[in-house]
C-alpha cells in the first residue's frame, strides 16, 4: 500500500506564492510518476503538472510559466511551487501518484487565492 501525505496550501493573495509538498510512503517500486491535480468547487478534477522519475513534467496550459512541479527521488517527495497565484487557481490540490495502471492520491490541500 502507498500513502501521500500534503502540506503547504492555505490562504494566499493574488500575486503571491505558495509551496506545495507531498511525501510517500509504503510499498513503493522504483518508477512511478507524481503529480497535482486540482479540483475547484462545482468544476472537474484537473490535472496541473505531473513529473517522472527521470525529470520530464507537463504542466496544463493555465499554470505554464508561473508554476514548477520538481521531486526527491531519495525522500519519495514532490513538490509544486505556486507564483503569480490568481484567484481562478483556488481548489483543493490532490497529490498523486501513478504505478503502473494503479493510482494513488492524498487527502487532498486547500489552496485559496483571495483578497
Amino acid at each position: 500500500q502507498v500513502q501521500l501525505v500534503e502540506s503547504g496550501g492555505g490562504l494566499v493573495q493574488p500575486g503571491g506564492s505558495l509551496r506545495l509538498s507531498c511525501a510517500a510512503s509504503g510499498s513503493i517500486p522504483s518508477l512511478y510518476v507524481m503529480g497535482w491535480y486540482r479540483q475547484a468547487p462545482g468544476k472537474e478534477r484537473e490535472q496541473v503538472a505531473i513529473i517522472s522519475k527521470g525529470g520530464i513534467t507537463a504542466y496544463v496550459d493555465s499554470v505554464k510559466g508561473r508554476f514548477t512541479i520538481s521531486r526527491d527521488n531519495a525522500k519519495n517527495t514532490v513538490y509544486l511551487q505556486m507564483n503569480s497565484l490568481k484567484p481562478e487557481d483556488t481548489a483543493v490540490y490532490y497529490c498523486y501518484l501513478g504505478i503502473g495502471t494503479a493510482s494513488y492520491w492524498g487527502q487532498g490541500t486547500q489552496v485559496t487565492v483571495s483578497t
